[in-house]
């Protein structure tokens, strides 16, 4: 069945295809995540210009036809984020959360906590409201949670015991979350500080330091190596 998506979205992934075309993976506030051909892409054209680009919000017209890949039809550019693309943290940064969204959607599912945390904090980026790895370690475990993958750092995720507020514990984020020692505990520690600012931070911006977003980023990390296979925050 032809259908028409008119729709808000990022640009994910762009791969050459062809000798002008290219595969473009968006990220739609509408439809989640489409594949898209993008006819004569590699070059200026009146439907596309310049607006195939990561970082800023594009309005798209798109042509599905229900197979794997949709057609671009238009794509302007709805939201400027020239600070941030001008901010070499602030660009990694959104590089990061972008690729770690690619991989968290599903194709052609809605996502519409997930869309507005990763828009969140493509915002905040651009309005430097705070440390560039704090707002990602932030909207990161925001973005886990929304996925229905936060992790538990109350308890046990094993034998659902307790862990007493003003202790340090033991945490395997692939298994996601605390592990007792009776349950064989984990490498990693994770301070009673530190579980505040985590806990907090899957529902609401919370403040940190530089210091508690690498250490919570740590964590991250394995968490979305173990439910996505992308590595690297």
């Amino acid at each position: 069945m032809r259908k028409a998506i008119a729709s808000d979205a990022l640009l994910v992934r762009s791969v050459a295809y062809g000798e002008s075309d290219l595969i473009v993976t968006l990220l739609t506030e509408s439809d989640g995540k489409v594949s898209a051909l993008v006819r004569g892409g590699r070059k200026s054209t009146r439907r596309v210009g310049g607006s195939l680009e990561p970082v800023h919000t594009i309005a798209v017209k798109l042509d599905d036809r229900g197979g794997d890949l949709a057609t671009l039809r238009e794509a302007t550019l709805s939201r400027v984020r020239a600070r941030t693309v001008m901010d070499l943290e602030a660009l990694d940064v959104a590089g990061i959360a972008l690729r770690w969204a690619r991989h968290l959607f599903p194709p052609r599912h809605v996502e519409p906590h997930a869309w507005n945390t990763t828009v969140g904090l493509l915002d905040d980026l651009e309005a430097a409201s705070g440390p560039p790895r704090a707002l990602l370690a932030g909207a990161a475990l925001r973005l886990l949670a929304d996925f229905g993958y936060a992790l538990d750092l109350d308890r046990c995720v094993k034998c659902s015991r307790p862990c007493p507020e003003a202790r340090a514990a033991a945490i395997d984020a692939a298994r996601g979350g605390l592990v007792c020692q009776s349950c064989g505990g984990a490498r990693r520690l994770i301070s009673p500080e530190l579980r505040r600012i985590g806990r907090a931070a899957q529902h609401e911006r919370v403040t940190m330091t530089p210091e508690q977003a690498d250490q919570l980023l740590e964590i991250v990390d394995d968490a979305m190596a173990a439910h996505t296979g992308f590595e690297g925050g």
